[in-house]
């Protein structure tokens, strides 16, 4: 059989910069939820509480609101707790579910992050903010990849 046959390769698929598939899903995790702190601290600081049409916080409960329903430019704290827990997890050694679950964080994160109308402000043309257009392009960006690289199998071994 040769290496590009079939599910089960003859010879181990090569990683990014030599990484394994479950370090590049790390690495691609913890730089989100860094991305995801540095929004939650911006959302805060600027009051950019969550609006995603049917749903809308106040700028007046941003800290309650961040905790529960997120902030415009970061998930519920609850969610980035369960993301730290699945990346240290799977940090630790090869684990299944901290890769399922790194995978649907990523897959929630990307539509949230598009639902929300700050951060639609801020990917438009003329809505450039040197603060928080960085922060989001590499949010959605890194969530993306995520959500990719949690759904491969041989990223959890």
């Amino acid at each position: 059989m040769s290496a590009h046959e079939g599910p089960e390769r003859a010879f181990p698929r090569p990683g990014v910069l030599g990484m394994s598939s479950r370090g590049l899903l790390v690495a691609t995790s913890t730089a989100q939820l860094g991305a995801q702190l540095a929004g939650l601290a911006v959302a805060v600081g600027r009051k950019r509480y969550f609006d995603v049409g049917f749903m809308r916080g106040s700028p007046e409960h941003i800290g309650r609101d961040a905790v529960w329903n997120g902030t415009a430019y970061s998930a519920p704290v609850t969610m980035l707790i369960t993301q730290l827990w699945a990346v240290r997890r799977l940090a630790a050694g090869p684990d299944d579910l901290a890769r399922r679950v790194l995978g649907l964080l990523g897959t929630v994160n990307v539509p949230g992050y598009l639902s929300e109308r700050f951060f639609r402000q801020h990917l438009r043309p003329g809505g450039w903010d040197p603060v928080e257009t960085p922060v989001l392009a590499a949010s959605i960006a890194l969530a993306a990849g995520m959500a990719v690289l949690g759904h491969r199998a041989q990223a959890g071994r």
